[in-house]
């Protein structure tokens, strides 16, 4: 570095406050179509445009951003296909495709965080969203859920199905496929996989096991785990709790007991890491 005075003050403030001096880069793993985007080429992607959203899961308020549709960055991804977004927290999202790719209703973006512009931090002493975070506008259309609003996004991976991947995920293979069980896994996959583990199955480094050494659904007394899942920290709280609540209007009472039912299932399939 040079010894001018103003560049000097300018790094001192981004250390002491956390703005994103430098661009940061996104690495796109889809398969044969591998990509790496350096902040400034996605703002100015041609697609790129000033998207407002209400209600924004992370700051809790109405949030503008400059970001580019994710459909136009997924290059040679299908609606089959699964995808993984991995944060720089090891906050793994497993996301289908599908939605990702949609035009109409729920629509997913990729904000940009503008080094020249940063973002708020989400909280005192925390950083920002950013330099990528996954946003979407309508998502009450796609019944998106807050873990798939994925911030601080280093990566975006084609995988296989997390039940490939993951046996140890897996019910007993000899219920039915519409059981209300299997059903309650389809949930854990879109709402808790992100930040959990289970039987030591997943990406996630945030949250605990959600088995080992023991399930939720074998020490939350009486109704706590559901009152739990719905607002945390009405139960527990501490600074640095992470686990967002799940209204009813994103998980609804039928879906919270399907998910409680894969939980208690689970609890009798106990693999060791």
């Amino acid at each position: 570095m040079d010894g001018d005075p103003l560049k000097m003050l300018f790094l001192l403030g981004a250390l002491l406050f956390g703005s994103p001096l430098y661009a940061a880069q996104l690495n796109l793993e889809l398969g044969a179509n591998q990509r790496t985007w350096q902040t400034e080429d996605l703002l100015k992607h041609p697609q790129a445009q000033t998207i407002t959203i209400s209600d924004d899961v992370s700051y809790k308020k109405t949030m503008s951003y400059r970001a580019v549709p994710l459909a136009a960055l997924l290059t040679g991804i299908k609606p089959g296909d699964h995808l993984q977004a991995v944060a720089l927290d090891g906050f793994a999202a497993e996301l289908a495709a599908g939605p990702l790719l949609g035009t109409q209703g729920s629509r997913a973006w990729l904000a940009i965080e503008d080094p020249a512009k940063p973002w708020p931090a989400l909280s005192a002493g925390k950083p920002s969203a950013g330099p990528f975070y996954l946003v979407w506008t309508d998502p009450q259309a796609g019944h998106i859920s807050p873990e798939q609003w994925p911030f601080q996004v280093a990566a975006i991976k084609r995988l296989a199905p997390v039940a490939e991947r993951f046996p140890a995920l897996l019910p007993d293979p000899k219920l039915k496929a519409d059981d209300p069980v299997n059903q309650g896994f389809a949930l854990f996959q879109k709402n808790c996989l992100a930040c959990h583990r289970l039987n030591g199955a997943g990406d996630a480094q945030v949250g605990p096991d959600l088995n080992i050494p023991f399930n939720p659904t074998e020490y939350f007394g009486a109704d706590f785990l559901r009152r739990y899942i719905r607002d945390p920290q009405s139960l527990r709280q501490w600074p640095q709790a992470k686990m967002p609540g799940f209204a009813a209007s994103v998980l609804p009472d039928t879906e919270l007991e399907m998910l409680v039912g894969y939980l208690q299932h689970m609890a009798g399939r106990k693999v060791k890491p």
